[in-house]
């Protein structure tokens, strides 16, 4: 069985994952980048990070290549939002369906894992639009914010790391089951 497993980081968070992944299954881990044709793969397992309602190089890696009926496709979104949190996974799965085409989705296993942040470590224009989220939601009363407003909030110019390898085993299972 051909499998990949394909990645989207920016900072670093999805790239640990891939590559813990790739260490605990044997499966190589490769950025978009360098994504092979996925029509050569049986199983396609992309772990992206999410950027203002996005996941890195999802649409790309799509876009360029067919994704056939036959082939499996698990897709991994990583973020500094809890996905315990219903509204957060509703929010992430909206933007995920409007970045990739129904049928796929329809098909596609989902997950959602932790991420990490280090304000020092973000570029000018992530540390603005972080800035920007910040003030505005500090002109909000406290008690308007979502789940996810509240963890930017206490996250705001620090360094948090919430991944956890541990939360790999349910993907490892999908990888292992047999094809649907």
């Amino acid at each position: 069985m051909k499998s990949m497993i394909i990645y989207g980081s920016r900072y670093g968070s999805a790239r640990r994952y891939a590559q813990e992944l790739s260490k605990q299954t044997g499966i190589p881990a490769v950025g978009y980048q360098e994504a092979p044709l996925l029509s050569e793969l049986e199983t396609v397992v992309y772990i992206g990070a999410l950027y203002a309602g996005g996941v890195l190089g999802l649409t790309k890696t799509l876009r360029r290549q067919s994704f056939e009926k036959h082939q499996r496709m698990i897709i991994v979104t990583v973020g500094l939002a809890d996905p315990d949190i219903p509204q957060n996974r509703e929010n992430i799965r909206n933007a995920l369906q409007k970045q990739i085409h129904a049928q796929l989705y329809g098909r596609a296993a989902i997950f959602h894992l932790r991420g990490a942040i280090d304000y020092q470590a973000l570029s000018l224009g992530h540390r603005t639009m972080m800035a920007l989220l910040h003030r505005s939601l500090q002109k909000k009363p406290a008690e308007e914010w979502s789940e996810e407003d509240k963890a930017l909030m206490e996250t705001y110019g620090k360094q948090a790391d919430f991944v956890d390898f541990a939360s790999l085993r349910p993907i490892i299972n999908e990888m292992q089951r047999k094809s649907r």
